[in-house]
C-alpha cells in the first residue's frame, strides 16, 4: 500500500521526534482521507521493539478503518524484522518501516510468513519460547494453542504463563522418566516458577529458544535435565 507524501512526512517526523526509542502509529481512513495517528510506545525497551497502546487502537480504530502500521527502526535496517514479518502476519495489515536516519523506508504485508524453527531472532511475548511451541504444535500436530498475552519476565510480576494454562491447551504432566517425541518441558531458569518451555525430538534433542539467544536445537542433559519442572504430552497422544 502506497503513503501519501504528507503522511511519510507526519511519520519520518514522529520517528525523529522519538528517537532514539522506536515511534509507532497508525494510518487510518476517515471521512475518505488517510491520515496518520501517532501513538504511545508502551515496551520496556522501546529502543528494540514497540508495544502500541491498545487503548489508542480503539479510539483511532472508532474514528475510521485502520489500513496500516507505521514504525520506526532507529539505528537499524529499514528492512522488516523477523519480527516485523511475524506481527505483520498478526495485524492482517500492512507494515512501513522508516528509519529517521537515513531517511529509507521498508514494508511488508501478509502473505503467509512462517518463521524457520532454527535461527529466529528472542523478541519477548512475540518471537519466543512459547511461540516457538505454538508454531510446532500446529505445523507437525495440527494444534491450536492459544497466543496468552504474557510480559517480559512474567514470572518476576505473579504470573505463570505455563502452569495456569497447561491444561486448559490440553496437556497433563508425565514423568520425566517417560519422556517422548512431541512433549513439552517446562524449566525453571533462574527462576522459582516454571518460566522456559521446549520440545522433545527424541534422541535427547530439544528445539528451544531461550531469551537472548537464537532458537536452536540443543542436547537435553545437564543444565537443562536439572532444571525441568514438568513434562507434559498433549491428550491427543
Amino acid at each position: 500500500m502506497k503513503l501519501p507524501d504528507a503522511i511519510k512526512e507526519e511519520a519520518l517526523q514522529h520517528a525523529r521526534d522519538e528517537f532514539p526509542k522506536e515511534s509507532c502509529g497508525l494510518v487510518a481512513v476517515v471521512k475518505g482521507r488517510k491520515r496518520y495517528f501517532a501513538c504511545r510506545n508502551l515496551a520496556e525497551t522501546p529502543s528494540e521493539h514497540f508495544v502500541l497502546d491498545p487503548l489508542q487502537y480503539a479510539e483511532i480504530e472508532d474514528k475510521g478503518e485502520i489500513v496500516a502500521v507505521i514504525h520506526s527502526h532507529p539505528t537499524t535496517n529499514h528492512a522488516p524484522s523477523q519480527a516485523d514479518q511475524v506481527a505483520c502476519e498478526k495485524s492482517g495489515l500492512p507494515w512501513h518501516i522508516v528509519n529517521p536516519q537515513t531517511e529509507q523506508w521498508g514494508y511488508c504485508e501478509p502473505k503467509g510468513f512462517e518463521l524457520p524453527y532454527v535461527g529466529r531472532e528472542f523478541v519477548f511475548g512475540l518471537v519466543d519460547c512459547y511461540s516457538l511451541c505454538r508454531d510446532w504444535y500446529k505445523r507437525e500436530m495440527n494444534l491450536d494453542l492459544r497466543d496468552y498475552q504474557r510480559r517480559d519476565r512474567f514470572w518476576l510480576r505473579g504470573e505463570n504463563l505455563y502452569l495456569d494454562n497447561f491444561a486448559k491447551e490440553g496437556f497433563r504432566a508425565v514423568p520425566q522418566a517417560d519422556l517422548q517425541w512431541g512433549d513439552a518441558i517446562l524449566m525453571q531458569l533462574s527462576s522459582s516458577l516454571p518460566n522456559h518451555a521446549a520440545i522433545y525430538l527424541g534422541d535427547q534433542m530439544i528445539l528451544h529458544h531461550s531469551q537472548g539467544r537464537l532458537s536452536s536445537r540443543d542436547v537435553y542433559g545437564g543444565y537443562y535435565w536439572k532444571n525441568t519442572a514438568l513434562v507434559l504430552r498433549h491428550e491427543s497422544r
